[in-house]
């Protein structure tokens, strides 16, 4: 599923940065060299790391 359609990123990237310890959507979209562009895609990253932090 593609989490953010600006710059293409997959749910699966998201999660992979929140495994390395990405603990915000910034922070995981700097670890795969990118960043926000226009925003709506931050809240759904957010809850993949928070999923991901969970179950860790």
């Amino acid at each position: 599923m593609v989490v953010c359609v600006c710059n293409g990123i997959r749910e699966r990237d998201v999660r992979q940065a929140a495994r390395g310890g990405a603990s915000s959507a910034c922070q995981a979209y700097k670890t795969l060299g990118l960043a926000a562009k226009c925003g709506q895609c931050v809240p759904f990253a957010r809850e993949i790391i928070r999923e991901e932090r969970a179950a860790a």
